[in-house]
């Protein structure tokens, strides 16, 4: 009678949540039913993982409505994402529950919603598992977790080492709130395979129950175009976006793309807006809005608009570039035709997406070396992250990302805005970490075939998910030979068009404004401006000429970058309060300076100056991964001026072929500025990222 009386809640509950969301004749999906009677079960741990739209949403709104009914405790939601929050808010007051979310981007509100919680008025609380490191939330944790009748632990691939998106603060997160006493807990994803279900279902418990669907998406028209340059990926979605029905996203792997792409296409008259994780909150509200309301035809996307994001009409998803899993890319096309009979997601490849895959594929991953020197600094007491730096010489995205996944083993805590050792010791589990390096190559290599058209798309996919039932889907562009918009060549002009814009852009060099906390200067930088790059990254419009440059090791600039050197110069003319007197090599270690040398000549000639080689350079070239200070404190010891150097009182141009931190750039300009000129205008033919 107990069951029957569980079944017959879960039924009444979702059948209710369903009318509310999709309207009366919704019915329930398979497993959908028998999923919320699973979770409304005491003290219950329940994993689902089916395709995006299925949902899964629903399933956790009709688990809390029948919690709830029962007089337990409130849902606490963990969301990966803003934007995935504002979404489920709404979603859950759709379905008649009472939710509001505690975030970054609504501190003052926090009181008010503490006190509801309290008051046993509120049904959801969607937090983002970054607040565990805020101490206010922190210290009221455990109290809310001995009240919540259910934890929900959504996109729940990011707290797997081996989900394509593992986040750190989610994995400490999943630490307390399966810690909880009496609360059920579930877990969804649309995104993991075998072996990330497995892991997080031995870390939900013994007694998990998992709920695994086909991953096909019907409404969903794969196609792959091969072959396309990066400026011709351009040209090909300038063309597209007057083809395709509705509105969509346009994916890219990098912040630079997705400024660059919008740019080119607002140039060619199309209503596109970039979205990218560095952006500010309001900002990306007013980007979501606008697509949420057809008001746009494309946002240009990194990642940071993926997971969760919900608009059921989204008509395709577009990638300038390949996600490096394609677990990573099905979870990216699931925005797409929620609700429509088709939505096509093409995928445009290139061999340039690799460095990119390479990147992020070993940025969470720790070396022991580095470890042990921030273990060894903290020894000596606790430090802040820039105190950090300074004394372990790690550059601070690394840092960050290391003192993270200490913390989540325990070996460190924070008090304030400083890390502290606790008496957990770091086990370094090196044989984990080689085998998730391989999972990403193994990864990466199915993402290669699937580019390739390796046999049909959807069913492709489905076979790197570990679907139980991959099926040829008869409708993507293998199976039919179609690609969506007719053809996968661009126009010439378009092409033409697009490497004209893209050379055309002023790219920034922003200047350092102080020097580090323990390096050899002290306070703000003075007198280094702003200044100019001519390609930026992996710029397309440059593309074989940065290779080309690589290739030689830096040490010689192709012609044709050399000459792009000069509109750039005439651009940025307008912007100076005087001109230039003189043109300066920046120092490099060894053939790196004939590079710089070549380019002051070649400047100097065009615009008739005079070159000042004014810098020797002493000793070893630093390396790329050093922090700041230290790299301040190297160079101050390789970099001089020669003896008896006039230098002159106005401002100078000091040209340099490749830059990546800028503290040469910077180092050497405020010796110029210390030996009496006015100002350092930096001129970089390739900024590295």
């Amino acid at each position: 009678m107990a069951n029957a009386t569980n079944a017959q809640l879960a039924e009444q509950h979702l059948q209710s949540v369903l009318h509310k969301l999709a309207g009366p004749d919704a019915a329930p999906r398979d497993d959908q039913l028998d999923a919320v009677a699973a979770v409304i079960q005491p003290r219950s741990r329940v994993l689902v993982v089916q395709a995006t739209g299925w949902g899964k949403s629903a399933v956790y709104w009709a688990a809390t409505a029948a919690i709830r009914a029962r007089g337990l405790g409130p849902t606490l939601v963990v969301s990966p994402l803003l934007a995935l929050m504002d979404n489920q808010v709404a979603a859950a007051t759709r379905a008649g529950l009472v939710a509001a979310t505690m975030n970054s981007t609504n501190i003052d509100d926090w009181d008010a919603i503490s006190s509801s919680l309290d008051a046993d008025m509120l049904d959801v609380l969607l937090v983002s598992p970054e607040r565990l490191a805020n101490p206010k939330f922190a210290g009221k944790l455990d109290e809310l977790m001995a009240r919540v009748g259910l934890v929900v632990i959504d996109e729940a691939h990011c707290i797997s080492d081996w989900g394509f998106d593992f986040r750190p603060d989610y994995r400490r997160l999943s630490q307390a709130i399966l810690s909880a006493p009496d609360a059920s807990v579930l877990a969804t994803t649309a995104t993991a395979n075998q072996r990330v279900t497995h892991d997080v279902a031995h870390q939900l418990g013994d007694n998990t129950v998992t709920f695994r669907g086909t991953l096909a998406r019907t409404s969903l028209q794969l196609s792959v175009v091969p072959g396309l340059t990066p400026l011709e990926r351009y040209a090909w979605v300038d063309q597209a976006l007057n083809q395709l029905d509705g509105s969509g996203i346009v994916y890219v792997l990098t912040v630079a793309e997705a400024h660059r792409l919008t740019e080119f296409l607002q140039s060619e008259g199309h209503d596109v807006e970039s979205y990218t994780g560095g952006m500010e909150w309001d900002d990306r509200l007013r980007i979501q809005n606008l697509l949420q309301e057809n008001r746009i035809k494309a946002v240009i996307a990194t990642s940071a608009l993926g997971m969760g994001y919900d608009k059921p009409d989204l008509g395709f998803c577009i990638h300038v570039g390949s996600p490096a899993s394609p677990v990573a890319y099905y979870q990216q096309v699931g925005r797409a035709g929620r609700s429509l009979a088709r939505a096509d997601a093409i995928l445009l490849p290139s061999e340039a997406d690799e460095p990119v895959w390479e990147y992020f594929a070993t940025a969470s991953i720790p070396k022991l070396e580095d470890v042990e020197r921030v273990l060894a600094a903290l020894a000596d007491g606790p430090q802040s992250v820039p105190e950090l730096e300074t004394s372990t010489t790690l550059r601070r995205g690394r840092l960050e990302t290391l003192v993270k996944i200490l913390a989540i083993e325990g070996c460190l805590d924070k008090t304030g805005s400083k890390w502290r050792l606790t008496d957990t010791p770091y086990v370094h589990d090196q044989a984990k970490w080689d085998e998730l390096r391989a999972v990403r190559a193994t990864e990466a290599d199915l993402m290669r075939r699937y580019a390739a058209g390796a046999g049909c798309l959807m069913a492709f996919l489905q076979e790197a998910l570990d679907d139980p039932s991959p099926q040829p889907c008869g409708r993507c562009s293998v199976c039919t030979g179609i690609l969506p918009t007719g053809t996968g060549t661009p126009a010439k002009d378009s092409v033409v068009a697009a490497r004209n814009f893209v050379r055309g852009i002023d790219v920034v060099l922003e200047p350092r404004k102080k020097w580090p906390p323990g390096s050899g200067r002290k306070g703000f930088i003075d007198g280094v401006a702003e200044g100019r790059v001519v390609a930026f990254a992996d710029d397309p419009g440059w593309q074989d000429e940065i290779g080309e440059f690589n290739r030689s090791g830096r040490a010689r600039i192709p012609q044709p970058l050399l000459d792009g050197a000069i509109p750039v110069l005439t651009r940025w003319r307008p912007h100076w309060a005087t001109r230039p007197v003189a043109v300066v090599p920046c120092p490099a270690p060894g053939p790196r300076f004939r590079a710089n040398q070549e380019l002051a000549a070649h400047i100097a000639s065009i615009g008739k100056l005079p070159v000042l080689d004014v810098f020797v350079w002493s000793g070893d070239a630093p390396s790329d991964d050093l922090a700041s200070a230290p790299m301040v404190d190297h160079l101050l010891g390789a970099i001089s001026l020669r003896s008896g150097t006039d230098i002159p009182r106005d401002p100078v141009l000091l040209v340099s072929a490749t830059a990546r931190s800028r503290w040469i750039l910077t180092v050497a300009g405020s010796l110029l500025r210390d030996a009496g000129c006015a100002e350092v205008f930096p001129l970089v033919i390739h900024q590295r990222p």
